[in-house]
């Protein structure tokens, strides 16, 4: 199983470190012997924990420019992984793929005679599913269905609106930064409709798909109607190119009406902002300008914005082990939709942390800590999530997800979802 790839086998990896020669051509020695030696001995000891060794291995020594060493421990690894074993396969295939494209991309201009057929065809694949939108969005819906993580984000974020909102406030604007498919909403709009008298919603979602925002915004109009709630969307299309995501200036297009009770919401968004800190400080003050009578915010909880890769690497890897330790305990083997989930969407993550740097790099991940003390310096409060969100969250983990896996724990007024001992996402509202 997947939980042996824990702090056990790091601390192994670091015992070796200790005890490597500071030589280059005798560490190069050293861990070609030490790899023969790791391949030999899995069949009586755990596999998994000396695969995770072998891929913290590649990924230093790809990050030393060792490429002909990383080039032999690539196709070792690619021969002990598939996407159709068991889910430490699966994840070493995933971590694989990315270290191929990360290895390609470092020596396609200089070095091509290390490449090798596995190391080829794995980087392109990965290529051209993670830019498949069709397959994107079908895999983010299955996300949604087989795993909790986006559902308890985004039921306790409505819950947090709705404490937030007096019966008496009539008008209600609703910001959703990113809203895709718009699935967290028809709850909430269940909820509007029931009180009386029904109040008017209005919802400005962004996106960098138009057809996709038109498309939400139907589908949400017609189930409002359906329900008799007074509704309108304006969809509020950001440009797709690398550098209008992180331009604050776009919030100064959202239309703002004195009467309004302002929600703003940024579930799995403000992570997108990293690359460029100041500009998110520019952003977050002017959300707080806008004088939002709440903000619901959810991050995954990883450092997976580390500046050193191997770091970086290592981070992710830990996470990545308990997100699909997950899946494989909750899932049947022959879930086709968890193997979309793995493959295309965690799959586009993990390539993104581990094969891309610079300016290109989207999944800049960091923990709530990191968060708690940007917000807090812009200006923001936090604001306690109720004994009643608690107690919903729990209950969609007992009725949706029944495992015992899955751990709901609350820290400085927020709530933490994880995997064992591993926490995964975090959520918290401030005004």
């Amino acid at each position: 199983m997947l939980g042996s790839f824990g702090s056990s086998s790091s601390s192994q990896f670091h015992h070796h470190q200790d005890e490597e020669p500071a030589d280059d051509d005798q560490r190069r020695r050293f861990i070609t012997t030490t790899t023969t030696t790791t391949i030999t001995t899995t069949a009586t000891t755990s596999p998994s924990i000396h695969i995770r060794q072998l891929l913290i291995s590649c990924a230093e020594l790809i990050s030393r420019s060792d490429f002909s060493a990383a080039n032999r421990l690539l196709t070792i690894l690619s021969t002990n992984s598939s996407h159709f074993g068991d889910s430490t396969e699966r994840l070493v295939h995933q971590f694989t793929r990315a270290l191929s494209l990360r290895f390609n991309r470092y020596i396609s201009s200089t070095t091509n005679h290390f490449l090798t057929p596995v190391a080829n065809v794995v980087a392109n694949v990965s290529t051209a599913d993670s830019s498949s939108l069709a397959l994107l969005q079908s895999s983010y819906l299955s996300l949604n269905q087989v795993t909790p993580f986006i559902r308890f984000t985004q039921l306790t974020a409505n819950q947090a609106i709705l404490e937030a909102i007096n019966d008496n406030q009539q008008a209600i604007h609703i910001v959703d930064f990113d809203i895709s498919h718009g699935v967290q909403w028809p709850p909430l709009m269940q909820a509007l409709a029931d009180r009386y008298p029904a109040p008017t919603l209005r919802i400005t979602g962004t996106g960098n798909d138009l057809d996709t925002l038109r498309r939400t915004g139907d589908r949400l109009a017609k189930f409002a109607h359906s329900l008799g709630l007074r509704f309108q969307f304006h969809p509020l299309y950001i440009t797709n190119n690398r550098d209008h995501d992180e331009d604050p200036s776009f919030i100064s297009s959202i239309v703002l009406l004195p009467d309004e009770t302002l929600a703003i919401n940024c579930v799995f968004y403000l992570h997108r902002l990293l690359k460029d800190r100041e500009k998110l400080r520019v952003f977050l003050h002017r959300v707080k300008s806008m004088n939002p009578k709440i903000v619901t915010i959810a991050e995954r909880e990883a450092n997976h914005n580390h500046p050193l890769f191997l770091q970086r690497f290592i981070e992710a890897l830990d996470y990545y082990t308990a997100v699909f330790d997950s899946l494989e305990a909750t899932l049947p083997p022959s879930s086709r939709e968890r193997m979309t989930v793995e493959q295309v969407w965690f799959g586009r993550e993990i390539l993104d942390i581990v094969a891309i740097e610079g300016e290109k790099r989207k999944e800049r991940h960091e923990r709530f800590r990191s968060w708690e003390v940007m917000l807090r310096s812009c200006g923001f409060s936090n604001v306690a999530l109720s004994p009643f969100a608690l107690s919903q969250a729990k209950l969609l983990l007992r009725l949706h997800y029944p495992s015992e896996g899955y751990q709901l724990r609350v820290l400085s007024n927020s709530f933490f979802l994880g995997w064992q001992n591993q926490p995964l996402f975090s959520i918290s509202s401030w005004r």
